[in-house]
This record gives structure tokens, sequence and C-alpha cells, in this order.
């Protein structure tokens, strides 16, 4: 974990970890989720971790059927430290992502994650979290998995 301690990390939220506090909070994994997320987010506002967006969020987002929903994600857009746009190799590294039985999308987001470097791969998508929990290229966790480990890190010397 010591690479992360001479700058911000940089971490990528997939779709379905934005959309969280949407979600029906009455279980509790759902409830924990969305409380680690909004914590998450208020470690972006006060630029302790960088935000990164992508092409395919903004493509999601656009088909979300409540306004407030997606006007809400939108706006974390503004937040990012960078936007990844489309390349050969985010496409070629998305399909072959899909070979370890990601959905196309699933593949896009991880792939754009990787392409920007980013750290961490957040996501409440319990498919992604088995299919990658061994890549080697970036860490794939839940937000009650990060929300742990960043607290390690922090912890031990991390700092802006």
């Amino acid at each position: 974990m010591s690479r992360y301690c001479q700058r911000i990390m940089k971490i990528y939220l997939d779709n379905c970890c934005l959309n969280r506090p949407f979600d029906d909070q009455s279980q509790i994994r759902i409830k924990l989720e969305t409380e680690a997320k909004l914590h998450i987010q208020d470690k972006i506002q006060q630029k302790q971790l960088e935000l990164v967006w992508s092409y395919i969020l903004d493509y999601e987002n656009q088909f979300n059927p409540f306004e407030e929903r997606k006007n809400a994600i939108c706006k974390w857009k503004k937040r990012a430290v960078i936007t990844v746009s489309e390349t050969s190799d985010i496409l070629s590294k998305a399909k072959s992502l899909q070979k370890r039985g990601l959905k196309s999308k699933d593949a896009l987001h991880v792939s754009c994650a990787i392409g920007a470097k980013c750290d961490f791969f957040l996501t409440t998508d319990d498919l992604i979290l088995k299919k990658l929990r061994d890549l080697d290229e970036i860490q794939v966790v839940s937000p009650l998995t990060f929300i742990s480990l960043w607290e390690g890190i922090y912890d031990n010397g991390y700092r802006n």
C-alpha cells in the first residue's frame, strides 16, 4: 500500500455505486453501502480522494429514467479530475475483461478506470466483485471494503 503515500488516490465509482443512495434502504447491506458511498463523496469534496469519470458513465446516466437521480449523478462529473474518453486501448482492454465474464458496459467501466490509472474501482455489483477480485491492474472493491482499506492507509501515513 506504500504506493499511495506520495499522492492522492484516484478512484472510479461505477454506475451501480453512484446509484446506491437511491436504492431501497430497508436492507442493511444497501444502507451500509450507501453510508460508505456518501462518506467517499465527502472525501472527494474535501479533495482527499480524486474522482475519475468516463464516457460510459455519461452514456449510462443519460438513460436513467429518474430525472432527479440523473441530475444528482451528473453533478459528480464536475468533481472529476479526469474524464476518460473512448480509445482503442480502452476498447481492447474491455474486450479482454469480457473474457472474464463481464458484461460489455461493466468491462468498459473497469477498462476506463485502468486507463486512467485509478487505484481503486468501486462497485456494489457482486458479479463484478467476484470476477475481478484477483485483477492485477486495479483493486476492485465495494464501498465498504474501500473505507476499511482507505482508513488503514490513511492511518499508516497516507496524507494529501
